[in-house]
């Protein structure tokens, strides 16, 4: 549905042309300082506008509804809102008789009987990525000392990432890419086997990021490759430091101490302005169009901040499962 964690628990809602998107967050402590600049860095960097990005630019300055008092959360439920003042929804009306490949858009309307929100993809919109990112503020904050951050790695299999997107731009067409993310500092004895592992509840949360196709930790698809007297990372200490990271950082489902690491791959958009044949809903038969409207060249710039939301969120909720995060104060 739309919930996920079990204490640190957050909740996402709202449409990409609604009069708002928003997130309700259960379970933060109460006495954390938190305000609107908390927010400002990674807003920021989860906005379009740049090369490659959407022109369509929201001020998304957080809009806190309930939770927070003096400055301080209260313990109680936390919700945040986020308007959507830069909407053009005549250009989905324009397009409506053409479920789009790539889009939500003919099994939203088979599952919802055609009650959906179609406008800018509605509930299924990256648009909402900046709810998580908000929850993934707190997250962070909570957090402390353990640090997480992603980076992208790949564009259109180039790690040289403007020759990638160049790829794109001279072919007048969308591409993808690979983002890294990595966590310094997680203590040991995090997960729960064995439906909940780390890895099994990062998967989880990664995969309410739209356009995210696949995901492997440690060394991932390589290991098949590998014999295991090389795979496997020798313990060099008490503490459980390895000598090799081939694991991510997570062994048995559970935290070993170690750097987790683990990459995710992101989809070309699916908005592309090549032409396409597909299905008109009025006709019956597949007929030529583009799509049109405003739409991220490579929706991979702008996912490095959410996938470390997403990651702080399960890793906060993990941390108080173990009650590593009792209280602020």
């Amino acid at each position: 549905m739309n919930s996920f964690g079990r204490i640190f628990r957050i909740t996402i809602f709202g449409e990409s042309h609604g009069p708002c998107v928003g997130v309700s967050i259960d379970g933060c402590p109460a006495g954390l300082s938190l305000n609107e600049t908390d927010f400002i860095t990674d807003i920021e960097r989860r906005k379009g506008g740049t090369k490659g990005t959407t022109p369509r630019r929201e001020e998304d300055l957080p809009i806190f509804k309930t939770g927070l008092f003096n400055g301080k959360t209260t313990g109680a439920p936390i919700t945040i809102l986020f308007e959507n003042n830069n909407t053009r929804s005549s250009d989905y009306e324009k397009q409506r008789d053409f479920p789009r490949p790539g889009h939500a858009d003919f099994t939203a309307h088979e599952k919802f009987g055609g009650f959906e929100d179609y406008r800018g993809s509605g509930h299924f919109s990256g648009r909402l990525t900046v709810a998580l990112v908000g929850a993934g503020v707190i997250a962070k904050k909570l957090l402390g000392q353990i640090k997480v951050e992603s980076t992208i790695v790949e564009i259109g299999g180039e790690t040289d990432l403007d020759k990638g997107l160049q790829k794109a731009i001279d072919a007048k067409d969308s591409i993808g890419g690979i983002i890294e993310c990595r966590v310094a500092n997680l203590p040991s004895k995090l997960g729960e086997p064995f439906f909940d592992p780390v890895e099994s509840l990062i998967s989880h949360a990664v995969f309410a990021i739209p356009a995210v196709r696949g995901i492997e930790f440690g060394t991932g698809f390589a290991a098949a490759k590998m014999f295991g007297s090389k795979h496997n990372d020798a313990i060099a200490d008490e503490k459980g430091t390895t000598v090799t990271n081939h694991a991510g950082g997570v062994v048995g489902g559970i935290s070993n101490g170690n750097e987790l690491v683990f990459r995710i791959a992101i989809k070309p958009t699916s908005s592309t302005p090549q032409i396409q044949h597909s299905l008109n809903w009025e006709t019956g038969q597949p007929e030529d169009f583009s799509v049109k409207g405003r739409h991220d060249l490579c929706i991979a710039l702008r996912v490095p901040v959410i996938l470390e939301a997403v990651t702080a969120t399960v890793l906060a909720d993990l941390m108080m499962l173990e009650q590593k995060i009792a209280r602020i104060l």
